[in-house]
């Protein structure tokens, strides 16, 4: 792990967080940071992973620890990975591409979206077709194989589809802002990109972000309310059975469900042949009221961990959250946020950053408590009744 790329004044996921939202102009902050309706799942998801505790035990010989996981075949070298985000490249110019090497760099899984603002094939090289790919399901079936063919032959391992976007969110700050890509040139917009010169050059410099895998697809002249209107129309639908199956049958890589959280939907994706789940609510983007992921991931992990890989993202921060997560069940856990902020506050610097403080992080939770492996977190969770 490299020295260099440490910078010991953001030692923390609130640092960098801070850094970022001065950094960034509000609209792009705001996307990164919003929720639905009133935050109040966004907020739940986190403040509930930290009420879970771990045991630590100091008389136990400890020969020291290991952060290396396997996953579908490949050993990682943590139990984290970025996490799918749309729209990266509006928050910080090339975040899709700084992200993808870093991961690669650190030999941990990004998984690209749809929507991202690189492609399944710039992705692809960067990361030496090692990364992951989020399927947004596509109303049309021919619209879906090309996709799955353009990962297939990018040499993706894992494909993830979505199963917690029936329908495109209600998000306020959102709307207030007249997000779009690029950026609604509202008054207020164009005074917040002058208050931030380095992300509006960075931007000049990367070019207009764009739907970058989804651009071969979109007729071309589109004004922003004809675009919105296209996307609309491309990825309504619900995901089901039916689907599931359909994908199944093409895809011959590894093939995970996210957005599971609860037994029944579980049950129905594992019966179809799907190799992994993860436990997500959306970042809490997309359903105010429901639970938060750390619950159900504990209900699932105990029920379906013999035959599926369990995994989770929503809300996990920090090094001790995904701490947390392994401990509550879950073989890999996923971050979105905690990246961005990485890359919103270092630039092209921010990704290998926040990567080597996570492995810092995770290592000293597992030192402290001597866990040796990443699969003995569970025997360092303390029971609900025993806290």
């Amino acid at each position: 792990m490299s020295e260099d790329a440490f910078h010991s004044q953001y030692p923390s996921i609130e640092h960098l967080r801070e850094r970022a939202r001065q950094r960034m102009p509000r609209f792009a902050f705001e996307y990164l940071e919003g929720g639905c309706f009133s935050e109040i799942n966004l907020r739940r998801n986190t403040d509930e992973i930290r009420e879970v505790q771990l045991k630590p035990w100091y008389l136990n010989q400890y020969p020291g620890s290991n952060l290396e996981t396997e996953l579908f075949g490949k050993t990682y070298d943590a139990p984290f990975g970025v996490a799918p985000i749309g729209l990266q490249g509006l928050m910080w110019p090339r975040a899709t591409e700084i992200l993808a090497a870093a991961a690669h760099k650190h030999n941990i899984p990004f998984i690209v979206s749809t929507v991202a603002t690189a492609s399944i094939e710039t992705v692809a090289e960067l990361t030496e077709g090692n990364a992951w790919f989020q399927l947004y399901h596509p109303k049309e079936d021919d619209l879906r194989d090309k996709l799955l063919d353009r990962a297939a032959d990018a040499g993706l391992p894992t494909l993830v589809i979505l199963a917690d976007t029936p329908t495109f969110a209600y998000r306020p700050k959102e709307i207030k802002n007249g997000l779009s890509i690029p950026p609604k040139m509202s008054l207020r917009n164009v005074i917040q990109m002058m208050m931030h010169p380095t992300w509006s050059f960075g931007q000049l410099a990367a070019g207009a972000p764009e739907f970058q895998t989804m651009k071969p697809y979109i007729p071309k002249g589109l004004n922003m309310k004809h675009l919105a209107l296209f996307m609309n129309k491309t990825f309504s639908g619900r995901l089901n059975p039916d689907k599931i199956a359909r994908i199944r049958d093409r895809w011959k890589g590894n093939l995970v469900v996210k957005g599971i959280v609860n037994s029944e939907d579980a049950e129905k994706a594992i019966s179809l042949g799907v190799d992994g789940i993860i436990v997500s609510n959306h970042g809490g983007r997309q359903l105010d009221v429901g639970q938060s992921t750390i619950k159900p991931l504990t209900e699932l992990a105990k029920e379906f961990g013999d035959r599926t890989k369990m995994m989770i993202d929503s809300g996990i921060r920090n090094g001790p959250d995904v701490a947390c997560a392994l401990a509550s069940g879950a073989k890999f856990a996923f971050m979105g946020r905690s990246f961005m902020y990485g890359v919103g506050a270092l630039g092209k610097d921010g990704g290998d950053h926040t990567m080597t403080m996570l492995k810092r992080q995770l290592q000293q939770v597992m030192e402290q408590i001597a866990c040796e492996r990443v699969t003995d977190f569970p025997k360092h969770l303390l029971a609900a009744e025993s806290t």
